[in-house]
């Protein structure tokens, strides 16, 4: 009697696969805090956003509506709308498209551009009626990772070394990333089992982009000699996240103490540590720029030397200038 073939395991539901497990882990951590409207996914049509819209339609707890940026920066473009939607008419997903123009500007790198305006463009489609709640971003455990090896190779401290938050607010809108703990070959895996298909961007293997570099130069090397960095480098970025939060909560306790904008004399009374986080919070919070290190390097013995009435501080951060107004410091953009 002939042996019976070996069964092949059944391929998971979109609800049972690693992008729906992070999902519903991250809709318990905060989708209680949501307002009302549907789920919206930025959807380019690759694999992490097609596995996260999948796993949309099935956690079932929010209408959903897939977003498309079309950048208009490559003939494939068109062919990226199309799949788009042709996948969301096959789940019963309406789908809304923008169309932009991301070329860069004089001294802008193609990234910056592309990834400004995506951002600008699914917020005005998360906007339109009815507005969305949320839109979830497919970034996973290697962009993840790629993205500390891009903050260490310029020299970062902990904002950067934390990477990407798995939810933040820009242009008004409300952003999330429920994928940071999967790695991509997981998410495409799931994809394969399902037979649900995705479209690769062949950009991303361009060689000119620094992120490419490191996708296909850099974090195979290290896996040669060194074993799988995706794990340990998204577990550094929740480190430096932790840490970081615990600086901010301190900066949030000195202010009440110094004032914002910080009052000299008391800045004066913290440790030079303590004086330089405040500073950045300070900064970061009420005007949304960061000073380098060597900025605040220059800034702090200002601070400290600042003893006299006539005193003179004003140093260039970012497009502005921190001076002393009276017995504070004050931020001045540049007109």
């Amino acid at each position: 009697m002939a042996a019976s073939p070996t069964p092949r395991p059944k391929p998971a539901s979109a609800a049972e696969s690693a992008a729906g497990q992070a999902l519903a882990g991250w809709w318990q951590r905060h989708g209680h805090t949501l307002p009302s409207g549907p789920l919206a996914v930025a959807f380019s049509g690759g694999a992490d956003s097609t596995a996260l819209l999948h796993a949309a339609v099935a956690l079932g707890h929010r209408p959903v509506v897939a977003l498309h940026v079309h950048h208009g920066l490559q003939s494939a473009a068109d062919g990226f709308a199309a799949h788009a939607e042709h996948t969301a008419q096959a789940l019963s997903v309406p789908l809304r498209i923008a169309r932009v123009d991301a070329r860069p500007e004089p001294g802008q790198s193609p990234e910056d551009a592309a990834r400004q305006w995506r951002y600008q463009a699914l917020a005005q489609l998360a906007s339109e009626a009815p507005a969305a709640a949320v839109v979830l971003l497919g970034q996973h455990a290697d962009d993840q990772a790629e993205t500390v090896l891009l903050a260490l190779s310029r020299g970062a401290g902990l904002p950067g070394l934390a990477a990407m938050p798995e939810r933040f607010e820009r242009h008004g809108t409300g952003f999330g990333r429920p994928l940071l703990a999967v790695p991509g070959e997981v998410l495409r895996q799931d994809l394969r089992d399902a037979g649900h298909a995705w479209i690769d961007d062949p950009t991303n293997t361009d060689p000119r982009y620094t992120r490419n570099r490191i996708r296909h130069q850099l974090l195979p090397a290290w896996r040669g000699a060194l074993g799988d960095a995706v794990p340990a480098l998204a577990r550094t970025a929740r480190h430096a996240a932790q840490a970081q939060r615990l600086l901010d909560e301190l900066a949030a306790l000195d202010a009440q103490q110094v004032g914002l904008p910080p009052a000299i004399a008391a800045l004066q009374t913290l440790s030079v540590d303590r004086q330089a986080n405040l500073i950045r919070h300070w900064l970061r919070q009420c005007h949304g720029v960061a000073p380098s290190a060597a900025q605040l390097d220059a800034l702090l013995p200002q601070v400290a030397a600042c003893t006299t009435r006539g005193h003179r501080i004003e140093l260039r951060v970012a497009a502005g200038f921190v001076v002393r107004q009276g017995g504070a410091l004050h931020y001045t953009p540049s007109v």
